[in-house]
């Protein structure tokens, strides 16, 4: 059984930092690709950042708003996924899921067999 959980979601004031992880069961990190998404309020759930490849060549996508903010990494010996995310505005605000094993499309864009529930992510101005 595949397990995705998040953790490191918090209330932080603009400017803040953050640090996220998505650890896994029953998959291998390295071995799949290995998303973040965002859903705000009465917003569609947007794509924050991506990672996929073998050791040798890391691949990794960002979405346009956290470009040069958020950084992705993986951690293979604890099945993990980190997401830094740095100069925090209130429009980062939202609940982050972490999503494994890409089924189609693009990285940021297509469809994941395995989800998370979730993790809190508050921005004060």
């Amino acid at each position: 059984q595949v397990q995705v959980a998040e953790s490191g979601g918090g209330l932080v004031q603009a400017g803040g930092s953050l640090r996220l992880s998505c650890t896994a069961s029953g998959l291998t990190i390295g071995d799949v690709t290995v998303a973040w998404f965002r859903q705000a309020l009465g917003k569609e759930r947007e794509g924050v950042s991506c990672i996929w490849g073998t050791e040798g060549r890391t691949y990794i996508n960002y979405g346009d708003s956290m470009k040069g903010r958020f950084t992705i990494s993986r951690d293979n010996s604890k099945n993990t996924v980190h997401l830094q995310m740095n100069d925090l505005k209130p429009d980062d605000a939202g609940i982050y899921l972490c999503a494994a094993l890409q089924m189609d499309g693009t990285c940021l864009l297509g469809r994941y067999k395995y989800w998370g529930q979730g993790t809190q992510v508050t921005v004060s101005s």
